[in-house]
This record gives structure tokens, sequence and C-alpha cells, in this order.
């Protein structure tokens, strides 16, 4: 009992400092020059969750909006295997390059970058299987129904997003997202964490 508690602690440590260093640093989008700040371990946000959440299944071609320093896109990528895809999209060229150079380093070939505005993504209608956004949301200027409303556009009919959130100074509660997601067609399913560090599956609503 004494480990776990210890390793709790030690959790909660680390995610006190990353939290300060984003607070301290923290702008939209966020600087490429700062971008080692977005390796910094976000212990209920880490890749992991997110992969059981969003459970990306080989084959699937799935959206990744602000992928920053592709921590999240690198292990979602290898699961859509070489028949998938991952397309990620960014407002900064240099994000995107630098993912696309760490994705070449580890063989991964399955990750399209585009250059563009998440409120007016260049995709099709209901192109992808699955989405998912993680501390950007809330950085996406004006109302976040603007960018749901656009994911639920290009999402298959039986489409899913997930939203990762991290108490920064963009950071959209729970209950805002539920609330901005019903209002964008999707719906809230199901989330894990805590409410100041959450992910949030949404379904297209039927």
């Amino acid at each position: 009992m004494k480990v776990d508690r210890s390793m709790g602690w030690v959790a909660l440590g680390v995610a006190g400092a990353a939290a300060a260093t984003v607070w301290g640093t923290d702008t939209a989008p966020y600087p490429v020059a700062q971008r080692w700040v977005l390796n910094l371990p976000l212990p209920l946000l880490t890749p992991r969750r997110l992969q059981r959440i969003l459970a990306p299944c080989e084959g699937e071609r799935v959206l990744e909006v602000g992928p920053g320093t592709g921590l999240q896109s690198l292990p979602v990528a290898r699961r859509l295997g070489p028949g998938g895809r991952l397309d990620i999209v960014d407002v900064q060229q240099p994000m995107l390059d630098h993912v696309a150079r760490r994705a070449a380093r580890c063989g991964i070939p399955a990750i399209v970058p585009t250059l563009a505005d998440a409120r007016e993504l260049p995709f099709p209608d209901a192109t992808f299987d699955a989405a998912y956004l993680v501390t950007v949301l809330g950085e996406i200027p004006g109302d976040p129904r603007y960018a749901l409303r656009e994911l639920r556009r290009v999402l298959k009919p039986a489409g899913r997003v997930v939203v990762g959130e991290f108490a920064d100074r963009h950071y959209v509660p729970l209950l805002k997202l539920a609330s901005c997601a019903n209002d964008a067609g999707l719906h809230l399913v199901r989330h894990t964490g805590i409410p100041f560090a959450y992910y949030a599956e949404l379904r297209v609503c039927g």
C-alpha cells in the first residue's frame, strides 16, 4: 500500500510540475520554439490511456488535430497498420514537419500532414473513422462548437471523437464539452480520468 501511495504522490507531483510549466508558457497556438514542453508527461493523458478510449484499429483512417510533437501520433499510427492512415492537422507547418521527421525516423509511413485550420477542415464529409485532439480544443479560436461541428462533418456516421483536456488556461470543462458537443451533433458516451485531466469519447448522434 505504501508503494501505491508513493507512486500516486509522484504522479501528482509530475502533473503539478507540468501544469506549472504549461501555465507559465502557454499560448495558442503553442510556440514551435517551446515545443519541448509538449513532451512533459501528463499522467492522466498518456498515450496508453488515449489508445484505450480511442481504440484505433488496423485499416482505419483517423484524424488528429494539433499533434504537437507527435507524442500521441506515433503510437496511434502504429496501431493503424500498413492499411491505415493518420492525418494530422495543424496551423503551424514547423510542427507538422517535426512530427513527419519523427515518423520517418521510426519507420512509420502512415502519417499524412496537412496545414489547415480546425474550423475549416479540407476533407470531404464522412472521411474519418475517428478523430482526436489532446489539450487542443480550447486553443482553437472562437466557440468550441465550430471545431466540433467540423469534426462531426468529416466523421463517418459511426465515427467517434476523443477529446483530451488538462487544466491549463485553455481548458474546456467536461460539462461545457458535453453541451457544445450536443449542439454540434455529437454526444458524450464516456470519459476517463478526473475533472481537471480527462479523456472524453463523443459519438455522432443518431
